[in-house]
């Protein structure tokens, strides 16, 4: 798309936090958790201290004899040393491969193989207690980030080895590979460009531009094997932000630090957010100083969003929502305001970025697209991914001609243009309509609920799995009364809120659970 190509020379994340620096030098990271790469730095730090962390393990990464064009693969306990160490493996012109540590060990074993002889980075905890053995033979060398092992090589070994100068990559050259989400089967690898990832901050800096006019403090709580982080933190970095950074999303914790920060915008996915609706209640008012909360790449239900907006003092605060995917980045985008009524539309996603993104419905059964007989959702821009790795044919099956993305999803789009997201393509439920639009009807109408799945139980019949604050009983007779109007389902199963089967950024993993159900027997 053509404002995503004008200038595109590429996202450069091995230089991200050195240009930075020498914008915003006294600019600082504040952290929720210390790096096991770097333990002595602490929890507070400017940006430039960050740029020399980068430097000095580009140059570790480089005494341990990775090349340009390499790959290095990157799975550890969870920390933000995840995406230092991924800038590291850019700045010497290999290529990062991050792998969420929610991963099983066997799941891993397996893209390492995909990624065919890479670098593995990764932690004696990782290695000893989940990864097999038969990975360090699919591995170029093994390189920890802490601890120790007969097999591996510390970083630590190489402290104080002579500085290397960065290598800037072409644009066109692959700049990351991160893994789909896996809610329906293993993942997959995307391998994005340095000119991919560009045109995806392109779109994402259109929307924060116009809202924050002076300096905001960040805080991010975005999964650190997610590409959506590296294009925030362009965006932050760039600006000058302070940026806080979250390992921790327990509303108790995050309560807690943002009653001392006070940020003023707020990055996180639709569930962080649902998980902080009760800090709208606490009583030193973390969120008094919000501006703008920005959720990602899914619809989120109205009842957050209204009860987020109603926490904060600022004066026309914005929650906007991006729509988007793992391969595609961005697509569409919408904003709310404390106008939003509870029960309002949660299912409309927004409009394309003028000359950065298009979307289109197409006919499932050649019939129009519409409310009652949604379509697929089609998506164009210059932020896809270029492959699958090593799955070229899956990836060819998705795109259509004249690129058009296949998104999984079906909806329509209104007489104004605007994309309504109905529900998954796996997750439909013939007769029921659209699962999402009751889950947000009944969030809207029960308080006590943490989280409500409606999936297909064994005999086609809608099931509703229900998690409540505090995993409390459910109220029944509440229940009753909430459901009423909606279409038939079974009643509803209880769960754990923290048993439920979920990705690396917290999306439940809805064909597991129903699978589980009916191994179950319901």
């Amino acid at each position: 798309m053509l404002l995503q190509r004008i200038g595109n020379r590429g996202i450069r994340l091995g230089t991200l936090f050195e240009r930075a620096a020498a914008r915003h030098p006294a600019n600082i990271l504040i952290l929720d958790h210390d790096l096991d790469i770097a333990p002595g730095l602490g929890r507070r730090a400017t940006v430039a201290e960050v740029a020399d962390l980068v430097d000095d393990f580009a140059s570790r990464l480089w005494a341990a004899r990775v090349r340009p064009g390499d790959r290095v693969v990157i799975y550890k306990s969870d920390g933000f040393d995840i995406t230092l160490l991924a800038c590291a493996t850019a700045r010497v012109g290999a290529v990062p491969v991050l792998l969420s540590p929610k991963l099983d060990g066997e799941t891993v074993t397996e893209l390492v193989r995909r990624t065919d002889r890479p670098y593995l980075v990764t932690d004696q905890a990782k290695l000893e207690q989940e990864l097999p053995g038969s990975v360090v033979g699919l591995a170029s060398g093994v390189l920890l980030t802490s601890g120790s092992h007969p097999a591996a090589t510390a970083l630590s070994e190489f402290e104080g080895v002579e500085r290397v100068a960065a290598v800037t990559m072409p644009p066109e050259h692959p700049a990351l590979i991160t893994h789909t989400s896996g809610t329906t089967g293993t993942p997959k690898l995307a391998v994005h460009t340095g000119r991919t990832l560009q045109a995806r901050y392109r779109p994402q800096a259109s929307v924060v531009t116009p809202l924050i006019r002076g300096r905001e403090t960040i805080a991010m709580h975005v999964s650190f094997v997610h590409s959506r982080l590296f294009t925030a933190l362009a965006i932050s970095l760039h600006r000058g932000f302070p940026i806080v950074v979250l390992a921790d999303s327990d509303p108790a914790h995050v309560g807690e630090l943002f009653a001392r920060l006070r940020p003023g915008i707020l990055e996180a996915h639709p569930n962080s957010f649902m998980k902080w609706e009760e800090l709208a209640d606490d009583p030193r008012r973390p969120l008094s100083n919000v501006k703008l909360y920005s959720s990602t790449f899914d619809a989120i239900h109205p009842r957050t969003v209204q009860r987020l907006l109603g926490a904060t003092d600022r004066r026309a605060p914005v929650f906007g929502q991006l729509y988007g995917q793992s391969e595609i980045g961005p697509a569409v985008a919408r904003s709310f305001s404390r106008r939003r009524a509870a029960e309002a539309d949660g299912r409309c996603v927004g409009m394309p970025f003028p000359g950065m993104t298009d979307v289109r419905v197409v006919s499932r059964n050649g019939q129009p697209p519409s409310k009652d007989n949604p379509g697929f959702i089609e998506v164009k821009s210059d932020g896809r991914i270029v492959t699958y790795l090593g799955e070229q044919a899956r990836y060819d099956k998705q795109l259509s001609e004249g690129g058009w993305w296949r998104m999984g999803d079906v909806g329509y789009r209104t007489k104004w243009g605007c994309l309504h997201l109905l529900d998954r393509e796996v997750d439909v439920i013939e007769g029921f309509g659209s699962t999402l639009a009751a889950e947000d009807r009944l969030f809207a109408r029960l308080d006590d609920l943490a989280e409500v799945i409606i999936i297909p139980g064994p005999d086609g019949r809608a099931v509703p799995v229900v998690c409540t604050k505090d995993d409390v009983p459910l109220d029944l007779e509440a229940w009753r009364a909430a459901a009423e109007g909606l279409p038939p389902m079974a009643d509803p199963v209880q769960w754990r809120l923290a048993d439920l089967p979920q990705t690396a950024t917290t999306k439940i993993k809805r064909l597991e659970l129903a699978r589980v159900l009916t191994n179950q027997g319901g």
